[in-house]
């Protein structure tokens, strides 16, 4: 399965980019499902059709979805939710007040994550097109796999196998006091089976043969430095991108003196987004005339961003994370394009190397011929943080 994630800053179009992608995947052949996973839908507003919760056929070859995380959570989570439901209630809350708070935090993510995974389990499709939420949401849509995989490995693990062993000693004790009983084997095990499919699905989100990022932007300044961010956020969770939508461009034939300093701005971002994303390939999709809404719209702009191409291609292909060895050193080169060297903070706790740029942060398992070494330095060159590691003195 190709699996393609568009992203961007929100309201620069990514929705209609991947509803147009959707149609001409279509067109070639491939069965595509087009899913949103932005918990402000938009998708069925882009095709002007009802969508909901499961697939729907919006043409041949193509389907339509919005993610509900309340039916997802009834249907993968249904034993934790009643779970934490009972606790609530116990402590007070009424029926609907409980159901409601059962939902967790970031759940929406979670969710996104596991469907897609459920998805390519299935393989009923041959391309699945992510509509996901802004590039905030999405990077931590993007990392949760890293992050979740931290939070098993140190504590939920130990705490399940305590919890298994000690609850048959204290439910007795507990329950009266409480008022709900402590949780079951059933609901412990909830979380690590979500977590188990989600480690599954990194090793399909890391791989840049099946999936890319496409990220749409707008000539405009803040625009673009947001999703210069996201560029190298992406490639410190080790996804690659291998396109850029530079969308609503104003069109030369506009000539209307009111525009013109718009027009002069936008050359100048314009250069800056071709620039500043090298090597990636963009595209260019100028401002239309019209909403791009419904499915005549959408024609209109698939001819435009593919022409004759076929969309699952891989423009390019980016190397986010490699390890070089010269003789007896290792360097370990992340891509980071865009951050400076004084941005990124660097620790080793054991065999993880901790990266934080910003309030963004990956803790990297290394290879085991890294994992025995200390970083002995570390340089920005060419967009490369280069880490040098060598044997404890």
């Amino acid at each position: 399965m190709r699996l393609i994630l568009m992203t961007g800053k929100g309201g620069v179009g990514k929705t209609s980019v991947a509803a147009a992608t959707g149609l001409r995947c279509a067109e070639l052949g491939y069965r595509t499902l087009v899913l949103s996973t932005d918990p402000a839908h938009s998708l069925a507003d882009s095709f002007d059709m009802e969508l909901g919760h499961e697939p729907r056929a919006v043409r041949p070859n193509l389907w339509g979805a919005e993610l509900d995380a309340l039916v997802e959570l009834e249907q993968n989570w249904g034993a934790v939710k009643r779970y934490i439901t009972h606790v609530l209630q116990a402590r007070g809350l009424e029926g609907v007040q409980a159901e409601e708070l059962a939902i967790l935090p970031g759940m929406d993510e979670i969710f996104g994550l596991v469907r897609m995974k459920r998805h390519y389990d299935e393989g009923e499709y041959d391309v699945l097109i992510i509509d996901s939420a802004p590039t905030g949401t999405a990077l931590r849509l993007l990392s949760l796999p890293e992050v979740s995989g931290w939070y098993m490995r140190r504590f939920y693990k130990p705490l399940q196998g305590i919890s298994v062993a000690l609850r048959p000693l204290v439910e007795p004790i507990f329950r009266p006091i409480a008022g709900f009983s402590l949780p079951d084997k059933e609901v412990m095990d909830a979380p690590y089976e979500f977590y188990q499919q989600i480690e599954a699905l990194e090793k399909i989100l890391v791989d840049n043969t099946q999936t890319s990022v496409r990220l749409v932007t707008n000539p405009e300044k803040m625009v673009i430095k947001e999703s210069l961010r996201a560029h190298a956020y992406l490639s410190l969770y080790n996804v690659s991108t291998d396109l850029i939508v530079a969308n609503r461009i104003l069109p030369g034939e506009i000539q209307d003196p009111f525009f013109q300093r718009w027009k002069e701005n936008q050359q100048q971002y314009r250069q800056e987004i071709h620039e500043n994303f090298h090597p990636l390939p963009v595209k260019e999709v100028p401002l239309f005339s019209e909403e791009m809404c419904g499915l005549a719209a959408l024609e209109r702009l698939k001819d435009t961003l593919y022409k004759d191409e076929d969309p699952t291609q891989v423009y390019y292909q980016e190397t986010t994370v490699k390890v070089v060895q010269d003789r007896n050193q290792y360097t370990l080169e992340l891509y980071l394009p865009g951050i400076a060297k004084d941005q990124v903070q660097l620790s080793k706790t054991g065999d993880e190397l901790n990266i934080r740029i910003g309030n963004h942060r990956r803790n990297l398992v290394l290879p085991q011929a890294l994992a025995t070494l200390q970083p002995a330095g570390a340089k920005m060159e060419e967009d490369y943080l280069r880490i040098r590691f060598a044997d404890a003195a």
